[in-house]
């Protein structure tokens, strides 16, 4: 019973957080140019999308596992 709430809170907050950010971003560093001791670096930015539909269904699952939870 407790195993079910702990999971359904943790796919509840999952889905607010991909709802509210719609994607990952890091940035990368690539080495541009190497001479001798001097090196020039290049930081990039990448973004990971995340769909809306994940975060709907992280929400909607973490819901059934909380009714499924309380109903034990």
């Amino acid at each position: 019973m407790a195993a079910l709430r702990i999971a359904g809170i943790a796919l509840l907050v999952l889905g607010i957080l991909s709802l509210a950010y719609q994607g990952i971003t890091y940035t990368k560093s690539e080495k541009v140019l190497e001479v001798g001791p001097i090196t020039a670096t290049k930081e990039t930015k990448k973004t990971i999308p995340l769909p809306p539909v994940l975060g709907g269904v992280a929400l909607v699952g973490g819901l059934v596992l909380l009714v499924a939870g309380a109903r034990r």
